[in-house]
């Protein structure tokens, strides 16, 4: 698979309409409108319509294809974007040109938001050259130092878009710094305890496997070499991280010196969300409308 594929499946499975949180930004305007081309989203643009139309007008972008909604307060402007989905008159929330932080409160907002009760992770799918799969690095920006049950809930989490990309039986790999349970490195012992819950099937719908090393869960030479007979060794699809810290550097490192295709969505609400970085290119952002159409509709 490469992230064209998830494009041509988003078209096959979409449309489905995208609430835009503050929409005054020039990389989200032509990812929604590319996407819109692409035929596999309609777009709500909500936020300072009149910035939006000037950038539009700049970008040869016809702002009649969408609805408008006019709210110049960031604030609100989210509250307002995820309200229509929890209405169900969008199916997919986007942040554009306004904090995490704030449009993360608003679907966590008790009244109107998007709580399920769930962890809210974050999940990045990368195509990598020289590799016939893609792999979904988890979590990287969203939970700081996970304990054992957080880290359960974002394997679900990742495992259900996985399933959403058709990957019925996702491999997943708990990254450690070795490969072999430490007492003196909690994480190595959380991958072996979560390697335990999957055989227990407390972990459902995929195949858990921990501790890896990273070169040993994505390179089947490498695990033959340490001698390592497991399902997961060189196979892993979900490479689930330890903490933040390894996550951010390890998915940082594979846009800006793998130059590795990428899409992303935080995941565990009652909808995907697409929550890119303002340094992110309209091309990234375009690929995670699109993983958001295929999470969007493995939840219909």
């Amino acid at each position: 698979m490469k992230i064209q594929d998830v494009i041509n499946l988003a078209k096959k499975r979409g449309p489905k309409t995208v609430s835009v949180a503050c929409c005054q930004d020039k990389e989200v305007l032509l990812a929604v409108e590319n996407a819109r081309k692409e035929g596999i989203i309609e777009a709500i643009l909500v936020g300072d319509i009149d910035k939006t139309k000037e950038i539009a007008e700049k970008l040869n972008i016809d702002l009649n294809n969408y609805e408008l909604i006019d709210i110049k307060d960031l604030s609100e402007a989210s509250l307002k974007a995820v309200e229509l989905v929890s209405s169900k008159k969008a199916d997919i929330v986007m942040k554009g040109l306004v904090d995490t932080s704030i449009v993360l409160k608003a679907v966590l907002n008790k009244e109107i938001g998007l709580r399920t009760g769930n962890v809210l992770s974050h999940t990045g799918v990368f195509a990598v050259e020289g590799y016939n799969r893609l792999f979904f690095i988890t979590d990287a920006a969203m939970n700081i130092d996970p304990d054992l049950n957080t880290k359960k809930q974002i394997i679900e989490n990742a495992v259900r878009l996985a399933r959403a990309l058709d990957i019925e039986e996702p491999k997943v790999a708990v990254l450690c710094a070795k490969e072999k349970v430490n007492p003196k490195m909690p994480d190595t012992v959380d991958a072996k305890e979560l390697e335990e819950m999957y055989k227990r099937e407390e972990i459902k719908n995929c195949i858990v496997g921990g501790p890896f090393a990273l070169d040993n869960a994505v390179s089947e030479e490498a695990a033959k070499h340490k001698g390592i007979d497991h399902p997961v060794a060189g196979k892993a699809d979900v490479l689930l991280v330890p903490d933040i810290e390894a996550g951010n550097i390890f998915y940082k490192s594979m846009t800006f010196f793998a130059k590795a295709e990428s899409a992303g969505l935080v995941l565990g609400a009652k909808a995907p969300i697409v929550l890119t970085s303002r340094a992110d290119s309209d091309v990234t952002k375009l690929n995670s409308i699109a993983l958001g159409v295929l999470a969007a509709s493995k939840n219909d």
